[in-house]
């Protein structure tokens, strides 16, 4: 309990095997989190073993992509007040968490950033082409929606209140990697409260599935611009 919330982490997995009993004991030695879901998306085998030793329960959701993982994380989570998404890869701290908590006072979304450059620590994945491209494409954002400083549009670490959750889901569409995004999207397009806070970003156990490669991160940057575009078409 954080200031009389419940609060609970949504941990999605898929190749995270090496890291996530790590990155769930850093939210369990916090003392204040109630709940620890870990969302097992088709995950590498060894992961339900590292899992058990731990405070987490895991849950198994069969539609692949991190938006269904979450989606499902949502649903299993649905008593709590507060509900963090971090990812269990060793790129983020838990203790970030402390950052975030106190702006859900204000605000229904709490974003985390990774492009201050005072908190890319040494060897993680944001170089040049990721930080600016997040950064280029944050603006637009910004500029489309006239939204609040935005630097990130990529940073999977967030904290969202109940009635922010409840108020985006039903427009909740997209199973894949661009979830988080939407997300964004649809707090700006119904003018829920947001704000985007600074978090150290770490170098990540293992490879990612999207921004190991540029390719792939470059085909999602062009469908987050798309996307922007057409939720602001659809903005009442």
């Amino acid at each position: 309990m954080w200031h009389g919330k419940s609060i609970a982490v949504i941990l999605p997995t898929y190749n995270e095997a090496d890291s996530i009993a790590e990155c769930i004991n850093g939210f369990h030695a916090l003392g204040i989190i109630d709940d620890i879901v870990v969302v097992n998306n088709n995950a590498h085998p060894d992961t339900s073993l590292a899992v058990a030793g731990t405070a987490a329960r895991e849950v198994f959701e069969s539609t692949q992509g991190y938006g269904a993982a979450i989606r499902r994380g949502f649903v299993e989570t649905a008593t709590a007040d507060l509900v963090c998404v971090c990812e269990p890869d060793a790129t983020f701290d838990p203790y970030d968490i402390w950052k975030l908590l106190p702006f859900t006072e204000d605000v229904d979304l709490v974003l985390g950033s990774r492009t201050v450059q005072a908190f890319i620590f040494s060897g993680a994945n944001m170089g040049i082409f990721l930080k600016w491209g997040n950064w280029a494409v944050a603006k637009f954002t910004e500029a489309l929606f006239n939204t609040v400083y935005l630097s990130d549009v990529g940073c999977t670490y967030r904290v969202i209140t109940r009635s922010g959750i409840e108020a985006m889901s039903p427009d909740f569409r997209r199973n894949g990697s661009s979830f988080g995004f939407e997300m964004m999207l649809h707090a700006a397009r119904l003018r829920i409260p947001f704000v985007q806070v600074p978090v150290k970003y770490l170098r990540r156990v293992g490879e990612s599935s999207v921004t190991g490669s540029r390719v792939k991160a470059f085909r999602l940057g062009t469908r987050m611009i798309l996307m922007c575009m057409r939720e602001r078409l659809r903005r009442t």
